[in-house]
Order: structure tokens, then sequence, then C-alpha cells
């Protein structure tokens, strides 16, 4: 997975952390997770606030929020 698959990521979060609120996840937190995904494999300097809000976005979609 890349920054840019926000779908792939939001469904890999939403299965990991079933109980968090998406939206309270802070930024710092959320990029971390992404990080620790299973699959993913990407430059960690490559990601910004848009890329982190477009996959909090789509996390709070999955998740039904």
């Amino acid at each position: 997975m890349k920054w840019t698959d926000t779908q792939e990521i939001a469904m890999a979060l939403t299965d990991k952390h079933q109980a968090v609120d998406p939206q309270t996840v802070r930024f710092t937190d959320l990029h971390r997770w992404v990080m620790e995904l299973d699959g993913f494999d990407d430059d960690p300097n490559r990601s910004n606030e848009k890329i982190l809000e477009a996959i909090q976005a789509a996390w709070i979609e999955d998740a039904d929020y």
C-alpha cells in the first residue's frame, strides 16, 4: 500500500482498530498507525495533512461513524 491508497488503508484501519472512533484520532497517531499496517510500503515523508485527512474521511465512512 502507498499513501494514495486511501480506501485500502481505511479498510485496514477499520479492521485493526475496531474500537477506535476515527474522528478522535490525531494525525500523528494516524500517521504512525498507517506506517504499522501490514503491506504498507511507502516513504513516511510522502504523507501530508491533505493525505491524512483523506485517509481519515475514508476511515470514518468505512467505519460508519
